[in-house]
Formats: C-alpha cells, structure tokens, sequence
C-alpha cells in the first residue's frame, strides 16, 4: 500500500471526502449529499455533527458578507479546476436579486443590460458572447428561449440558489461545457442542514427615479424557503417561493436611425440655393414602460435510508412576463418612408460647412407610435439522482429534463395624417451634421390632437394604393426549447501512482427546438385611406418634448383592426423551423494526486468522445414567384436536413501547491460551444436577381443543416495567493488565458448548385440571358464553418478584509477585479444593426469588452452590513432583438453601474433575533444604456432607466 506522508495523507482525504462535491454545490453541503455532477472540492464554514446513521450534519453558524466571501474562496482554493465562484451570504440570499448581476462581478465575466428594462440579462464570459458558455443548474444543461443557446438568467431567482460556480478551465466530467466557461448553478440541499429552517422575506420597490418628471414604477419581490428533515433525518425536504412585481417606470428611448445623416441629393430633394446640404435623416422617439413579473418555485425531496445510498429529486419552476409598452413619434425629415411620404423641401436654413445646423422641411408625415410586446417565458427543469457507494465503488445514475416555451406577442400601431396629400413641417435647431440626436425639433402640429391625428396607414407602407394598407402590425410567435438527458457513471479509488480515483460513465442528451411565427398587416376596413379615431384620452411627451395620443393596441384585432397575413420567404424559412440533437457522450477522468519537483499537486487528467446527430425541418421558397403582398403566400415546402459528426475532447488540470498557502494552476483542454440551433435549419428563398454584375443570376439565403460547433483549444494559468489574519481569509490572483478557435461559424457567400441543394423549386425562373443563361448556379449566402482566430487575456483578483491590516479596520473589506482581453477574430459586418459603418467592413467579435473592472467596497459589523459596488466595462459589440424579432449585432457603448446597500440584523440577544432589514439603490448613477455607429460619438439610441429603490425584512427561524 502506498504509504503518504501527513500532508499528503489530509489532501487524499479531501480528494475522497469532498471530490464528488461540486465547486457549484450549495453553500450548505456535506460529502454525503453531493450530487454526482459535482467535481470539485468546496469546504463548509460549519460547525460538524452527526444524525443516528453517523452522517454529517451541517449547522450554519455564520451569516453575512463575509460568510458568502468565504465561502466562495474555499471553493475556488480547493477547486480542481480554475473556477470562479459566488456564494449566499444566507439562506436565499446571493449578492444580487438576479443570477446575472451577481456572477457579472466575478473576474472576467460581464454582463449587457436589457435595453427595455436595464437589468443586467446576457452573460458575456472572456470576451465571448453568451452563446459561448454551457449554461447548467445542478450539473444538468439547460433550455433556452430565443433562437439562441444563451440562456435567460432572469429564468433562474437568485434566491433559490445556494451557489453558482464558473468552470473556466474543461473538465471530462462536465457536461454541456462551452468554449467560454460552464456555468453551473447549485439549489440547496436539505439533509445538510441540521434543523428546520424556515425564512421569509419582502422587498418594497420603486424603479426609474429619474428625477425629471417621468413616472416611476413600483413594484415588490417576496420569499419564502422552508427546510426540514424527518424521519430521524433520511427524508430532507426543501421548497422554495420567490413572486416578483414591477409596474414599469417611464423609461426615455431616442433613436438617431443609424446615424444617417444624408444630403439633399441622397434623398432626391431639391438643392439649398445650389448647395448639396447634410441635413438630419430622420429620428424616432419614444416612453415606454416595461412592466415586469416573475413566479418561482422549487422542491427538493431527499432520501438518505443509511450512509450508502442517496436518492434526491428536485423540481424547479420559473415564468417571467414581460410587457413593453412604447409610445412616441418617429419620421424622415427631408426624405420618405413610403408611397404617402413625399420628399421634402428645405427651407429657412442655416448653413455652416456644407451642413444645415438649422432649418424647415416641408411634406414632413409623421407616425405616431403606440406598441405593445408582450413575452411569456415558462421554464419547468426536473431531475432525478441516486447515487450508491460500495466498498470503494461509486455509482451513479442521473435522469433529468429541462423546458423552456417562450411565447411572444408584438402589436404596432400608426397614427397621423391619412391619406396621399396633406403633410406637416417639421424644423430643427443645432444638428452637428453627425448625429440624428443632436437638434431640438419642432413639428407645425399637435401630435396628440385626436380630431387630426388618427389610426391610419399613414405613410403607405404596405405598398399604398398599389398594394395593401398597413395601419399597424401583428407578429404572434412561439419558440419551444426541451432537453431531456441521462447519465450513469462509476467511480473507483485507486493506488495506482499519482492517480487516486477513476471515474468514467455515458450521457445522453436529445435536445429538440423549434419556432412557429405568424404575422401580419393591420388594416381599418374601407380602403387604403381608411381610418379609425385613436381611443382614449391620454397623451405622453416624448423625449424630444413632443405631445403624442397614446393607448394601448391590446384587445383592438377584431373591435379596430382586421388582420392581412403576411408569409413571405423571411417569415416562412427565418421564423419556421424544427432543428432535434441527439449528443452521446463518452468519458473517462483520473484523478490525479503527488509530488513534482518537491511540490505536491491534485488535479484531473480525462476525455469525453461526443458523437452528434443532429436533424432539421424547414421550408424552401420560391421568392421569384411571390405575390409580393401581404396575405398572399410565397410558393413553399418543406426540406429536411441532417448531419452527423464526433468529437475527442481531452484535458486536463493541475494545482501545484506552494509554500505559504499559495498555488499555481494549468489547464489544457479542447471544448466546444455549438452553434445556435436557427443556423441549422434547412431551406431558404431563391429569387432571380437583374441587377447582379455580368447578368441575372440566382442568388439566394438559407440556413446550414450541416453545421459543426465552434471547436478550440484552450491554456490556463493562475497564480493565487490566500491569507488568514486575525481570523480573516482573503486572496490575491493572476489568471491568463489562451484560446485558439480552431472553427468559427460565420455568414459567407458562396458559389453553389441550387438544383443539387433542393433549394430550388419547380417554380423558380432561371436567366433567359447573359453568361449565367439557364444556370441553377449562384450566390447562397448561408453561416458557414471558418477558420477562427484567437483570444487572450489577463485576469487580476482581490478580496481582502482590512483587518489582514490592523485590527482597527476590522470589518472593512474590498473586493477588486479586473480583466483585459484581445482577440485576432474579425467578422464581416453581415447582420449588423446600424446602417453606418463608417467604411470599415469588419466588426469585432461579439461580447468582447477589451476592459471589464468590478470593485466592492464593505462593512460588516455587530448586526450591521454595508457595500458599494461598481460594474465598468469598455465599448463593446452586442446583440439586441430588431424591429422582425431577429437578432442583431450591434455597438453598445462602455458603461459603469453602482449599487448600494445597507442591513441590519438583530441579534440573538434580542427579542427581534432572525429579523434583518435592508434598503438598497441599484444604478445609482443613472447610467445610460447608449448604441452607437462607426465611432461611439454617433450614438444612434440613448435610453436612460433611472434609479432603482428597495426597502425590505427577512425573519429566518
């Protein structure tokens, strides 16, 4: 037997007592009841005891700020991977409200805000988009809505995890990794508690104090946890409530339209006395209220019969609503948007350098803007686990199933002047020639008039008298999302060298997606000049100071509007499709245990072998043989797709422990992000394009049922450092990283046979001339697997509590981070949302912030618990939903956001013990969420969201 001398000998007892148990596992665990997902060690702040059968009890003795710190240092230091972590400060309590303000602080991860509601939504980690990262709650991969991979975190209430840890280095054993990191959210546990424990809480709200005038929202969140163990302690039972409430604040938005900025010429009016002028292009302006609601709710059932065996079932239930209501005015100054909207004459200007700062547009017909998108997010995720231990055999089995429906409702509506003839003025004052944003504006009429101002196609953009009227829109969609997984796997302690354990075992995975839309015109019976009064009485003032009617369009199909469908070729192959995955996966890990050099190490060597299948159902569209208006359909059919590929994906990890409680770690491995499940639909549209150069061609777009992930392989380097002082723990960290992205998915035109693709129908007409006469060759613009590039990056790291320094400081504590990333990929601007780009015809990779700093300032004392945090990153290129419900790419400039909070807690010795009170401040600067073109000066979309105020009680018992 191999004989370890003491140290070795206590790590050896970490490894098997706490290996099991994930870095993601609960605040609150014990070696007993870890899941089996779990693979790195995570050490209890608690006092130890025992139940009849002789298993460990945890008894929580510690609570607030530094008890969640704490806690997610011991994650990270006895980690095997290179992990980041965030622990409760309590029971149902992480830093934040939401999953993603609070994993945003860690070091290299950020967040991008929802531009309708400000709160921190999609989680970028290393300068990669959230489609990068494998996304997991408790070791279980999870649905998503949209079309993406990505997932919600709003979904997940942070009050209903323990903790959440970021794996940014591969493991074998983790499933449903990405190339980004693996995000792995941990529910509590209740045989880990040693008593009953019940606590509640409610929080008292008010959003978007802006302090100038606009409404404020209200709103509440409430909770409840209740934990229990009976039958002398084998049965565990925890449930979990959270119900969140929010009126929606009045919220400003200005859109500059791109940045376009055109001159008189570019939109066919006429010269200035002989002067080609810059004049603004157009603006849109609106309020809009986001009101807001999530319900959340969980249960875990534990049974533990003796020391051997344990079964857990946990369920977990979340549905967000979300209801944006957008009222405003928008219009091309000089130009036109439609068959009504004639070009406009400019008058009364003031020309400085070729541009007019001031001036009068005639013909100018605006439309009057009341929307209404409301979406439903229902998530229901369940699994089942036992696990049983033999002699120095572990086995495992795990089934789960994950579910998302994402239910989306869009109405938009147009008032105005109706009708061919008859338009207002609109004049302006201190354009700066760049941006749309930059003058004040001043309309001839009253937009909230309603004996002039009326429900109408007011600009012809359904085609006018040629076509069809549209007097508003309708798009009504729902995207289904579900993963159903198994898995068995077995472990084995060995002596076998450095390697202490062998774990291998098989997943499966079947995940199946899929969208139906359907769209459509609004239009007002009586023909194209048809129009209706605007109900109601209410007005809003735009952030441009423009009064505007507003109500609301719910309830009006059928009592104003009738519907016209619409099912041209984007709506039919973007917006209809069913992509299904099959994924097995193979694995086989060591763990790893010795000496090297003099210095002893721990970590894990494996490999997973994946095999995917994957098939997809869309439609092909004859776009040359389209009506070409609404509720006149596109000839179509459906096509089927599939492919086939595998995967070896080795790593491997490695702690070296230095004298003076420091430690080095390297991981190597290869891990792959797969594409979003839309780009792997089949079908598309062909039309045949005269204007393409040499002659009509066929060109056309699709998407790529043959699409393979994104693959790289990756390096890791850390240096930590952890002190213990006067009873305070802390550390210090260097991280830096290397991806090489072996395969990119990118938008790229190609040279294909359209014929031998099934792409082209009976239907569609071929050239009649020219050197592509009778050919079924084109141009298909489809995503595509491309060579990638790389990213790089270095990652500094601080938590210390000052009493390290003197005791006088004692409480008093910082947390800093700070990350700086560089990456070679360049993308073309396909999918772009601005229109200029200022000339460059490369956009960087999506996500990336080259600069992300976090910094927490707190105080902890006799009850009484005090932070400040700051959340700063640079410029970066993201992604929001269009006008269509498609994603675009688009420029979002840098920001930093401060929050605030302060709690006490009544201590035991009196008669209010387990009562705590907190009151908090979140954006505090009222930092602005800004889109930008080109260059971060022209900012095409400024939207301000206010501050948010919370006064709240919890009372644990």
């Amino acid at each position: 037997m191999k004989i370890f001398n003491g140290k070795h000998a206590r790590n050896r007892a970490l490894v098997f007592k706490l290996s099991p148990v994930a870095a993601g596992c609960t605040v609150f665990l014990s070696a007993l009841g870890a899941n089996v997902y779990a693979q790195d060690a995570a050490v209890s702040q608690a006092v130890q005891a025992t139940d009849a059968n002789g298993n460990p009890i945890s008894q929580v003795t510690v609570t607030g700020i530094r008890r969640g710190i704490e806690a997610a240092i011991s994650i990270k230091k006895n980690s095997n991977s290179i992990v980041e972590a965030i622990s409760a400060e309590d029971i149902g309590k992480l830093p934040d409200a939401t999953v993603a303000e609070s994993i945003s602080r860690l070091p290299g991860v950020t967040a991008q805000r929802d531009k309708s509601s400000g709160r921190a939504s999609a989680i970028s980690v290393r300068g990669l988009s959230p489609d990068f990262n494998g996304t997991l709650l408790n070791g279980r991969e999870q649905a998503s809505a949209g079309d993406s991979r990505g997932v919600k975190f709003d979904l997940y209430p942070a009050e209903m995890l323990g903790t959440i840890t970021i794996y940014k280095s591969p493991d074998a054993s983790l499933m449903g990794q990405g190339i980004a990191s693996t995000i792995d959210q941990r529910t509590v546990l209740p045989l880990d508690f040693g008593k009953r424990t019940v606590a509640v809480g409610y929080k008292a709200m008010r959003f978007g104090e802006h302090n100038n005038g606009l409404g404020t929202g209200t709103g509440y969140r409430s909770t409840l946890t209740y934990i229990d163990q009976f039958a002398n302690r084998t049965i565990g039972v925890a449930l979990g409530l959270v119900k969140f409430n929010d009126t929606g604040a009045e919220q400003p938005q200005s859109d500059g339209w791109g940045g376009w900025t055109p001159k008189l010429a570019d939109v066919g009016s006429p010269l200035y006395n002989g002067q080609n002028v810059v004049v603004p292009g157009g603006f849109k302006t609106d309020i809009q209220r986001d009101p807001q609601t999530n319900k959340g709710a969980m249960a875990i059932l534990q049974f533990r019969p003796n020391k051997d065996f344990v079964t857990t079932v946990d369920l977990f239930h979340s549905k967000n609503t979300d209801s944006t209501r957008k009222t405003g005015i928008e219009g091309a100054i000089c130009g036109s948007t439609g068959s009504y909207d004639h070009v406009g004459v400019l008058s009364n200007a003031n020309i400085v350098n070729g541009v007019a700062v001031s001036g009068t547009c005639s013909e100018f017909k605006a439309d009057v803007r009341n929307h209404n998108e409301a979406v439903v997010d229902t998530l229901n995720a369940w699994g089942i686990n036992s696990r049983l231990r033999r002699n120095d055999w572990t086995f495992t089995g795990d089934v789960s199933g994950s579910k998302v429906k994402h239910d989306a409702n869009r109405y938009e509506t147009t008032a105005g002047l109706p009708g061919n003839a008859g338009a207002d003025t609109v004049s302006w004052t201190g354009f700066d020639g760049k941006s749309n944003l930059s003058p004040t504006y001043t309309t001839g009429l009253n937009y909230s008039d309603r004996s002039k101002i009326v429900l109408t196609d007011v600009d012809g953009w359904g085609g006018g008298l040629s076509g069809n009227p549209q007097a508003g829109y309708v798009a009504i969609g729902v995207t289904t999302d579900e993963i159903k997984s198994g898995r068995l796997s077995a472990k084995h302690d060995v002596e076998l060298g450095p390697v202490t354990a062998i774990e291998f075992g098989i997943n499966r995975t079947n995940r199946t997606k899929g969208r139906d839309q359907n769209e459509g015109n609004l239009i007002i019976p009586g023909g194209p000049y048809a129009s209706a009064p605007v109900p109601g009485t209410d007005t809003v003032v735009t952030p441009l100071g423009m009064p505007v009617a507003q109500f609301n369009p719910l309830g009006t199909l059928g009592s104003i509007y009738q519907l016209l469908p619409k099912v041209d070729q984007p709506i039919q192959t973007d917006k209809n499709w069913d992509v299904s995955e099959k994924v097995s996966t193979g694995y086989l890990m060591g763990n790893l245990e010795g000496e090297l050099f003099g210095l002893s190490y721990r970590g894990n060597v494996g490999a997973q072998y994946v095999h995917t299948n994957q098939t997809s159902v869309g439609y092909v569209v004859d776009t040359a043989n389209c009506a070409g208006v609404a509720g006149q359909a596109c000839p179509a059919y459906t096509i089927q797709g599939h492919h086939s590929y595998n995967d070896f994906l080795p790593s491997l990890n490695l702690g070296f422990e230095l004298p003076y409680n420091q430690m080095v770690r390297i991981g190597l491995g290869k891990t792959l992000s797969r594409t979003k499940m839309s780009d792997l639909r089949p079908g598309g549209g062909v039309t045949l394009n005269n204007s393409y150069p040499g002659g009509a061609r066929l060109t056309g777009s699709s998407g790529n049922p043959n699409l393979e992930p994104f693959r790289a392989k990756a390096f890791d380097l850390s240096y930590e450092k952890y002190f213990e002082v006067n009873g305070a723990k802390g550390y210090v960290a260097v991280a830096g990283f290397y991806k090489k992205l072996d395969t990119y998915v990118l938008s790229t035109s190609k040279i294909v046979d359209f014929a031998q693709l099934g792409l082209l129908s009976a239907k569609t007409a071929l050239p009649a001339g020219g050197q592509y006469a009778g050919s079924s060759v084109g141009v298909l613009t489809t995503p595509t697997n491309g060579t990638g590039g790389n990213i790089k990056g270095i990652e500094l790291t601080a938590s210390l509590p000052f009493a390290m320094l003197t005791k006088y400081l004692s409480g008093f504590g910082v947390e800093v981070n700070h990350s700086s990333t560089l990456s070679s990929v360049n993308l073309l601007t396909t999918g772009l949302s601005v229109i200029d780009t200022g000339g460059v015809t490369t956009i960087p990779l999506p996500g990336l912030s080259r600069q992300v700093t976090n910094l927490r300032l707190y105080y902890e004392n006799a009850g009484f618990r005090a932070s400040i945090a700051a959340k700063h990153r640079s410029d970066f290129l993201g992604e929001i939903s269009d006008f269509q419900d498609n994603p675009q790419l688009t420029y979002i400039k840098g920001n930093t956001t401060v929050d605030g909070q302060v709690t006490y807690e009544f201590g035991d010795k009196t008669m209010l013990k387990g009562l705590s009170i907190t009151g908090a401040i979140n954006n505090w600067t009222n930092s602005a969420f800004d889109r930008f073109a080109a260059n971060p000066d022209n900012v095409v979309e400024h939207i301000r969201f206010g501050r948010t105020y919370s006064l709240g009680a919890s009372y644990k018992f």
